[in-house]
């Protein structure tokens, strides 16, 4: 059994459906359930007997103790993270409670629980914590892409918070001997991903007859990497990778923001045609850049290619269509996940 942490949200929702997907492993899965938790993402879970879902913070110690000391997971893998860069810059206190404090009540939980295990399930025992790419700031036009050896240098709350974040975990293995992975992935887009993000927030107001909003002149490159690479890369380390050690994954696309919307617009005119015969690039909108907006993201994933034999399976061009086309398929998935208060914020991020 392993213990999943804010897995009904994006990422971890997907991790959780591509675990049943290759193995009927039991998974105990933890979230708070803030605005991008969604059970409807596991909906297709409910009478799945491997798989227990519990409403909680990882900043409950108590819960999350009582939760390892009843089920003995084998691993703790932590998805759960206030994630918007957006979001951070209007009210970052959300992210210090739960990237930085809610990691520390985690890992103390996790740490007491290890200790008390017989010697060859500490032994066995795993902790990998998700991290993100952001933490090691931004890059040049010509610079290299991240490696694992790169410094942290994060310019935002959000890429604070999770660079704070990650120093615990590898502080708790290296005065502990907690047994720690870390994973440090690039820009992640597929199914269930909440539309407050470039490409779901696109595609949904592309087809409300919305404008599309592109920060700045959209030339802000990112490395796109596909959610379900993303998932299988983690089982990878999770199976095989080094204790204390930390792996960069990525999907080795790097595309400017803008390319990337024209992208989804020439799909979504292939796959659902406005009625007016015009293309939706026709509703992009630049709006004011957001403060401190790192300009380029690239991570080298070689070390986890060379190590673990990963790489990922989508192209960005198969991993878009795909994207796409998995919106158009659950348009109700949309319209239940965008509510009144999303909106409002839209509203108030984007202008009306």
């Amino acid at each position: 059994m392993i213990l999943t942490t804010g897995s009904a949200g994006f990422i971890g929702s997907n991790f959780v459906l591509e675990w049943f997907a290759v193995c009927d492993e039991p998974v105990i899965n933890l979230d708070k359930l803030t605005y991008a938790g969604n059970l409807e993402n596991l909906a297709s879970l409910q009478n799945n007997p491997h798989h227990k879902f519990v409403k909680g913070d990882i900043g409950d110690a108590a819960l999350v103790g009582k939760l390892l000391t009843e089920h003995k997971p084998r691993a703790v893998v932590n998805f759960a993270a206030e994630s918007h860069v957006d979001r951070s810059i209007h009210g970052p206190e959300d992210f210090i409670q739960t990237n930085i404090v809610g990691t520390f009540h985690l890992l103390e939980a996790v740490r007491a629980y290890w200790n008390g295990l017989p010697a060859q399930e500490k032994a066995d025992f795993r902790v990998l914590h998700v991290s993100t790419d952001e933490v090691y700031g931004s890059l040049a036009k010509d610079d290299p892409a991240f490696r694992e050896t790169n410094r942290y240098e994060p310019n935002s709350p959000y890429s604070a918070s999770k660079a704070a974040s990650d120093h615990l975990v590898r502080a708790y293995h290296h005065t502990y001997g907690l047994p720690v992975l870390t994973t440090n992935c690039s820009n992640n887009y597929g199914p269930y991903h909440f539309p407050e993000k470039l490409i779901p927030l696109c595609i949904h107001n592309a087809l409300a007859g919305k404008p599309l909003p592109i920060y700045g002149d959209g030339q802000q490159i990112r490395d796109w990497l596909y959610v379900k690479d993303h998932c299988s890369a983690i089982r990878r380390v999770l199976e095989g990778g080094q204790l204390g050690e930390v792996y960069n994954i990525g999907g080795w696309n790097e595309k400017a923001n803008l390319n990337v919307v024209h992208t989804l617009c020439e799909i979504l005119d292939e796959l659902s045609p406005r009625a007016d015969g015009q293309s939706y690039k026709t509703q992009i909108t630049f709006v004011n850049d957001r403060p401190g907006h790192d300009r380029r993201y690239a991570i080298d994933a070689t070390r986890l290619e060379r190590e673990l034999g990963w790489k990922p399976a989508e192209t960005f061009e198969t991993g878009i269509r795909k994207t796409v086309q998995w919106y158009l398929d659950n348009q109700s998935w949309v319209q239940n996940v965008t509510s009144g208060a999303y909106r409002d914020w839209v509203g108030a991020q984007y202008g009306a």
